[in-house]
């Protein structure tokens, strides 16, 4: 198949759509199920890109979940504890796959901006993985191949309409990318700059501490901002992006989005939180934006109104105070953070000890790295200066 013909582009009014090769070759990939768009494809193919680069670097199967072209999680198949099991709405006997654990973690580290993703793996999707798809609402998957059982699952989905395609492993893109804006032609290199350990040698700080497992958190939140939205700050915890700040004018503003994320993926895993009292049979979107309301002091306010409180609790749950919140977070530790481009002062450091990371990754360069430095040596944090910008438009 040399091109596919979209039913519009980014809007309805964006009349014709097509997608094709340039060198007039056939397309790397098989539509199985569905009909994917424009903006599927445009979150497909970044999304096949970083589980790809993440599978290779880290050695371990990858997942991320992608919504307007950049990720809302990305992780890697580390197995669930019982707390996840319990926060990410898994059944405590399931069985599951390392592929199926990574797809899982990578959803639920903000479950709110995955309402309606794109999923990608880096390995072959299997029937556990597409289970647990089946339960949420999603648009489309992109993996390398299916098995039978996966793909008979997922063509279940959205009464037979889910986008499953699955994309051929071994295709190379062209070296030179070309872009039209406003109907002039861009041409650069494709950004095929390798990740991985070697990128981390460079510790400015005094404390040059450095774990193999916070060397894997430090890839994936690498790899991850290599594909999301400029600026971008990512923080991540035992192999598993836990909030992405993307797209901000302002880099603090970045990190700040980030570290909301992250506390609220913590806070998530309090006791009362996890045992709130929902009311059975209720939806797994209405589910989600409870426990969102509930944790934020503005919207707990009418979620535990009279009236409101019954649409989603059996009773009215305890408020969670703001003591409760500082103490929870206080226990957050050896996050790791990372910057698609430099700090240029050091109150992003101060925002990210906040939330309680340790490990720091960013290209360094700014006129300021010395008060950056200097912060970051306040906490006894290790921070790594990997020279290497990370844009992404």
């Amino acid at each position: 198949m040399t091109e596919l013909e979209l039913k519009y582009g980014c809007n309805p009014n964006q009349k014709p759509s097509r997608m094709f090769m340039r060198d007039g070759g056939d397309l790397p990939i098989t539509v199985l199920n569905g009909k994917p768009g424009y903006i599927n494809f445009l979150d497909a193919f970044n999304s096949w890109q970083l589980v790809r680069e993440l599978n290779a670097a880290a050695g371990l199967p990858a997942a991320a979940s992608f919504k307007h072209v950049s990720p809302a999680g990305a992780a890697v198949g580390l197995p669930l504890s019982e707390t996840d099991r319990k926060m990410y709405f898994v059944e405590p006997d399931a069985e599951l796959s390392p592929i199926a654990c990574a797809y899982i973690r990578a959803r639920g580290a903000d479950r709110l901006c995955s309402y309606g993703d794109w999923a990608a793996l880096s390995d072959v999707c299997d029937a556990a993985t597409a289970n647990y798809l089946k339960a949420e609402v999603s648009d489309g998957i992109i993996a390398p191949g299916y098995t039978d059982e996966a793909l008979s699952i997922l063509k279940t989905k959205k009464k037979g309409n889910y986008n499953v395609v699955q994309i051929d492993p071994a295709y190379v893109p062209a070296p030179q990318e070309y872009k039209d804006v406003f109907g002039v032609t861009f041409q650069q290199g494709r950004n095929a700059y390798k990740i991985d350990e070697s990128l981390l040698k460079n510790v400015v700080t005094k404390n040059h501490d450095l774990p193999d497992a916070a060397k894997i958190d430090m890839i994936v939140a690498l790899i991850t901002l290599k594909y999301t939205q400029s600026n971008s700050v990512c923080y991540v915890r035992n192999g598993q992006a836990i909030g992405v700040g993307a797209g901000q004018q302002s880099r603090i503003h970045c990190t700040r989005l980030a570290g909301t994320k992250a506390d609220n993926w913590w806070l998530r895993q309090h006791p009362m939180v996890l045992d709130l009292p929902f009311v059975d049979g209720i939806r797994r979107p209405d589910r989600d934006n409870a426990i969102d309301c509930y944790l934020s002091e503005e919207e707990s306010e009418w979620l535990l109104a009279d009236g409101e409180w019954q649409k989603f609790f059996q009773t009215c749950p305890q408020p969670l105070s703001a003591a409760e919140k500082k103490a929870w977070l206080a226990k957050l530790n050896g996050v790791s953070c990372g910057s698609d481009a430099f700090f240029p002062f050091g109150d992003n450091v101060e925002r990210a000890h906040r939330s309680g990371v340790q490990y720091i990754v960013q290209p360094g360069g700014s006129i300021r790295d010395d008060n950056v430095i200097e912060t970051a040596d306040k906490y006894n944090m290790t921070m790594c200066f990997t020279g290497m910008r990370l844009f992404h438009h």
